[in-house]
């Protein structure tokens, strides 16, 4: 008995080796077309990365189709052609910079309201182009909601350290935001489970970070008691 105990331990653990070996690396691109999970961790990512650093998304991964010998999967293809990779990679370095500047900055995400959100739902859906269309919304919907969130979260907090005269702290919260937009996109790329949970727990101190933000603009316009 302890002995099929022990070879059924082993086959647990063996299923679960193999499950984590399907996922990792996601983008296994030798292996086209990509599985359902694989494409659900993508459509994840690109809604996450859209929200935080849109241009800079599209300019990767167009660039990964265009020089790297990678196969985009669903409808991402198009990320790679001349005029969208030269209009990605301008608005990027157009970003880099116009996000250094405090309120320039707020200036900036408020305009990209209109723009990361539905980009983050299209560029979701764009992951699931071989899919069908019920999988295709349902990804547009999980990638414009990720996009909000994080887009929100990103100029909510740029709006309160803009209260600060400096603007040292204005550069290191962007820089920051690069280098978290680097590893998120790497990670995702090499690591997915990591991504996933990464993503958690940034959606976690996101949606605090909103609470908390709200919090702090219904006092800021709370009319305040008449004196006596």
């Amino acid at each position: 008995m302890d002995g099929l105990s022990d070879l059924g331990g082993l086959s647990g653990l063996s299923g679960l080796s193999g499950t984590l070996q399907a996922m990792t690396p996601l983008l296994d691109w030798r292996g086209l077309p990509l599985d359902l999970a694989s494409l659900a961790v993508l459509t994840a990512g690109v809604g996450w990365a859209s929200g935080l650093r849109l241009y800079a998304l599209v300019f990767a991964l167009g660039a990964l189709g265009r020089f790297g010998g990678v196969q985009l999967p669903g409808g991402l293809e198009v990320l790679s052609h001349p005029l969208v990779l030269g209009l990605s990679a301008l608005m990027l370095v157009t970003e880099f910079f116009a996000d250094k500047l405090p309120w320039l900055d707020s200036l900036w995400d408020a305009l990209h309201t209109f723009i990361r959100i539905p980009a983050g739902a299209a560029l979701a859906a764009a992951v699931m182009g071989d899919q069908g269309g019920a999988v295709q919304v349902a990804a547009a919907l999980a990638g414009g909601t990720l996009a909000a969130g994080t887009h929100f979260a990103k100029a909510g907090a740029r709006a309160a350290i803009n209260t600060s005269p400096e603007p040292a702290s204005n550069v290191g919260a962007s820089l920051g935001e690069d280098a978290l937009f680097l590893g998120g996109l790497w990670t995702l790329l090499h690591h997915p489970l990591y991504f996933l949970v990464g993503l958690a727990v940034f959606l976690l101190l996101a949606l605090a970070l909103i609470v908390m933000l709200w919090r702090f603009i219904r006092r800021l316009f709370r009319p305040r008691p008449a004196a006596a």
